[in-house]
């Protein structure tokens, strides 16, 4: 089943893009600069990742828990 259909599969998705998009702001800032069109979707998931760090960090840990063992 594709992550698109799979609620569990889906969810993991946007955090391993939530994390991987903080990630690249913090080590290439120049990359995720521009706000707006295709690259601003990343630059807001970064936002995300920055702003809403302990609860995303805690989803992460949750996932990976019921990844490990579900």
């Amino acid at each position: 089943m594709s992550a698109l259909f799979n609620f569990h599969s889906f969810l993991t998705v946007i955090l391993l893009g939530i994390c991987a998009c903080t990630y690249f702001k913090m080590q290439f800032p120049a990359i995720l600069e521009q706000r707006t069109g295709f690259r601003g979707f990343f630059w807001k998931a970064a936002r995300i990742g920055e702003r809403l760090s302990p609860w995303v960090s805690v989803g992460c840990f949750m996932m990976g828990v019921s990844i490990i063992f579900f």
